[in-house]
């Protein structure tokens, strides 16, 4: 595709390696805790085990781009190494099918360190491409085209792994995302010719710390404070993976105010701006992340999926359709609060009744002895989100290229305080949710998960994809693909945290207080930001010509 006068020819192929990168990492999240929860052809695993795995999961997956993006910047390049974490990745997600534990967790290992890779780095090599003064003034426009692909391969990857799972079983679905990471390996390697000479290197200055020094200072001491915190005796912070992730990140935090306090002149106000929204954005991801554990758990046994009847049979026809039969027959155990119940030695009992799906239907509303009931599959509603992002990114983009030509377009900060708040709205519409089916007594209307969903994709529009841009726009040029880092490391943080609150779901026995929790740390962030914004601003004025 030729060069347009607003966009370079190297978006289509940066939009499509991550579209599908995305459909496999999205399509995992989908069904991750389900897999680990399914006492049947999972893991039989608690709610708070599904939940820290998940957890930990994700914040190593968003850890790893901190070196990734260190060691494109200074050795490998940023084309190579997203190459080589993309076949990382594919081979983690193919992996995850083996139904072995050690096999397992090394899997989740390769999808981290590839991630690492791939990530930050891509991310980077599109903010290189519009560094041209042909396409400078478009590059929020461009970040914003480039998070709609994410969110494309992330939308479609849920029917696939629906069907495969229906049809065959979930190593069908993990072998899926790994073929998907494939593909986009390939579209990346055959459209390299337009980012080659954006895919540059840039050595350390001599105020920067050197790479050796980097990592005995930094990556040494995060290994080893990381592994005796899992040893502590007890849990300081819940579990020995949380107690271990979050002191292992006590170096790299430290390095990153290394950072700040060795910076030039120059270049210290733009860093400590972005370390500031960095912070910042944790609480935004520790809310956000909670739709692969709190909101699937509220799917899977709070939502009624039953499909309508004029869907039925199109949704047969693509595989969506999970049947289930109201009978008594000997099933797997849960008590009201959908918990696994156990025997002695730990493994799940059975009981003879209904499917656990039945135990919140309204009596009105069970059907008859020995019918066959259709489901959504859970995983289904995963793809609401990314699904409004493609319906909402057009409009966002056009109310805010309306404001651009009135002069009145709020800056990248203001969008990004702005997004906090209205995600903060969204766990709002939760709190009712669980008012309206009687803290779960009764099984709530799907339209309250879309709700919910709508209004924190506005939040995510304001707030991701400008981040993104954010840290191109403000890095000195030689910290860029680092700071992009830095960013991943904020999610990082807030992806644990999601896990960690996840945890502590079925300890709240009014759910309500659950969601309210979230509203509070979303709104405590909000103002935080509202509160900086001019000193933001300022920097952004000064830094962004």
């Amino acid at each position: 595709m030729p060069a347009t006068k607003k966009h370079p020819a190297a978006l289509p192929f940066l939009f499509l390696a991550e579209m599908w990168e995305r459909f496999g990492f999205y399509l995992i999240l989908g069904i991750f805790t389900l897999y680990l929860k399914d006492p049947v052809n999972g893991w039989g695993m608690d709610n708070s085990v599904a939940a820290d795995i998940f957890g930990t999961y994700i914040a190593f997956v968003y850890l790893t781009p901190f070196i990734g993006g260190l060691l494109a910047d200074r050795i490998m390049g940023y084309r190579k190494s997203i190459i080589i974490g993309g076949i990382l990745m594919g081979l983690g997600y193919i992996g995850l099918a083996v139904h072995n534990l050690t096999v397992f967790y090394v899997s989740l290992g390769l999808i981290c360190i590839g991630n690492g890779f791939f990530k930050p780095n891509i991310s980077t090599l599109l903010g290189n491409v519009y560094n041209d003064d042909a396409y400078k003034a478009n590059k929020d426009l461009g970040y914003n085209i480039f998070y709609m692909g994410i969110n494309i391969g992330a939308f479609i990857c849920n029917f696939f792994a629906a069907a495969l799972r229906n049809n065959i079983g979930w190593g069908a679905a993990f072998i899926a995302a790994g073929v998907g990471m494939f593909i986009g390996v390939i579209v990346f390697i055959i459209g390299g010719k337009h980012y080659k000479h954006a895919d540059v290197l840039k050595p350390a200055k001599p105020e920067d710390m050197p790479m050796t020094a980097i990592m005995m200072q930094v990556f040494v001491p995060a290994l080893v404070v990381g592994i005796g915190a899992w040893f502590i005796p007890g849990n300081i912070f819940g579990s020995d993976s949380t107690d271990a992730f979050i002191f292992a990140c006590l170096p790299i935090i430290y390095f990153f105010a290394s950072l700040l306090r060795k910076a030039s002149q120059e270049d210290k106000r733009p860093v400590a701006a972005l370390l500031a929204v960095f912070a910042v954005s944790i609480m935004f991801w520790a809310v956000f992340k909670q739709n692969g554990t709190a909101l699937t758990t509220w799917a899977q046994y709070y939502t009624d999926r039953e499909i309508p009847a004029a869907l039925e049979k199109p949704a047969q026809g693509l595989s969506l359709v999970q049947d289930i039969i109201y009978k008594q027959d000997s099933v797997v155990a849960y008590d009201k609060e959908f918990r696994l119940v156990r025997d002695e030695a730990g493994k799940p009992v059975k009981e003879w009744g209904t499917d656990p799906y039945f135990k919140n239907v309204a009596p009105e509303k069970l059907p008859a002895e020995g019918a066959t009931v259709k489901l959504i599959n859970t995983e289904l509603f995963q793809s609401i989100n990314p699904g409004f992002v493609i319906l909402l990114t057009p409009v966002v983009i056009l109310f805010f290229t309306a404001l651009r030509k009135r002069g009145k377009e709020p800056s990248t900060p203001k969008k990004i305080a702005w997004g906090l708040l209205i995600s903060a709205l969204s766990t709002f519409m939760m709190v009712a949710a669980v008012y309206v089916c009687s803290n779960g007594a009764i099984k709530a209307s799907p339209w309250w998960l879309v709700g919910s969903y709508g209004v924190i994709t506005i939040g995510e529009l304001f707030l991701s994809p400008m981040g993104l841009s954010l840290v191109s726009k403000l890095s000195p040029a030689r910290l860029t693909s680092l700071m992009m880092g830095g960013w991943f490391l904020a999610t990082s943080i807030g992806n644990k945290l999601s896990g960690v609150l996840a945890t502590l779901w079925d300890k709240y026995d009014n759910k309500a207080n659950y969601f309210l929790v979230n509203f509070i740390l979303l709104g405590i962030a909000a103002a935080i930001i509202f509160m900086m914004l001019k000193w933001l601003n300022n920097i952004f004025k000064e830094s962004v010509k």
